[in-house]
């Protein structure tokens, strides 16, 4: 009978809530069990001064707690699934994904600024972002963006942005709600407008994958549509042989038995822009996928994403 659980994570404030959101859920849950937290810097926490795709790791965020689960330091690990890689080192599982928050991205503008809207921005306007999907499709609508790389956790980024000139920065709505910054949401960009991040708004456990004790006990906190809706985005991107280095967008809708999947490739620069969608049954997650993957790299995503592979 297990007693006692630890769980790693990164030391970032969103992460930590995330953690101690799912141990209190294991606690309300499972009184008996001792749950502790061991903090672990991942190469992602260490380089902050280098844009992600530079770096050019898959698992910027996860290697290090990954190792920790191999070598017993913890039990499980607590993972934003948009930074797991889709390929899962030998040894270890996703035990659970959490029902997914809001899957938008949002706009954050400058305290001093009237533009409060995406769309009311100016000719030139500066926006800052890390992400490389985002400025792709941010400059497929809009090709006169000054973008700007940004770095950091959400109160460095807010800090950032309030000493600066910019007009405003993009961020996930999941992080900015958890962390209660909602006030400063200026704007939730539509889909049409900005497809989510493979795993955008859910949160992964992973464990060992020959611990069943533990996987019994985080097996209760799965949420089956989140995980058929990323089942489906997960298996776009391994097909497409992406990370979250590369532009690529894409959502996952669940609609009783139903799943339609949105996908979008990019180039950096967003003059290309292919953005397709399918549908199939929810059974079929992983399936429809890895169809919906192989018609971007027929309509031309294999060319973009083979230049941007080349350009790094």
């Amino acid at each position: 009978m297990i007693t006692k659980l630890r769980i790693g994570t990164r030391g970032s404030e969103l992460a930590l809530w995330q953690t101690n959101h799912i141990k209190t859920l294991l606690e309300n849950s499972f009184p008996e069990i001792s749950v502790s937290i061991e903090i672990i810097k991942t190469t992602g926490d260490k380089i902050l001064d280098t844009p992600l795709a530079k770096i050019g790791d898959k698992g910027l965020f996860t290697k290090e707690l990954e190792h920790a689960l191999l070598q017993r330091r913890i039990d499980l690990a607590v993972h934003s699934l948009k930074d797991v890689p889709t390929f899962i080192p030998s040894g270890l599982t996703l035990a659970a994904i959490l029902e997914r928050d809001d899957v938008h991205d949002v706009f954050i503008a400058h305290s001093k600024n009237s533009e409060t809207h995406f769309a009311s921005l100016p000719l030139h306007a500066a926006v800052a972002t890390g992400s490389l999907r985002r400025k792709s499709q941010l400059l497929g609508a809009r090709p006169d963006l000054n973008i700007i790389d940004l770095r950091g956790n959400l109160n460095t980024r807010m800090k950032k942005l309030d000493e600066s000139q910019w007009n405003g920065m993009i961020l996930a709505k999941a992080g900015v709600t958890r962390l209660g910054w909602s006030s400063r949401i200026s704007d939730i960009l539509p889909f049409d407008l900005m497809l989510p991040a493979v795993g955008q708004g859910a949160l992964a456990v992973e464990t060992r994958s020959d611990d069943d004790p533990v996987i019994g006990i985080i097996g209760t906190l799965q949420h089956k549509p989140t995980a058929y809706a990323v089942t489906a985005e997960r298996a776009l991107l391994r097909e497409l042989e992406g990370g979250c280095q590369i532009p690529i967008g894409a959502l996952g809708t669940i609609i009783g038995e139903t799943l339609r999947l949105d996908a979008v490739v990019g180039s950096l620069d967003g003059k290309k822009i292919i953005r397709v969608s399918k549908t199939g049954a929810i059974t079929g997650a992983e399936r429809t996928g890895i169809e919906l993957a192989k018609e971007l790299l027929k309509q031309g995503a294999r060319d973009i994403l083979e230049e941007i592979r080349h350009s790094k």
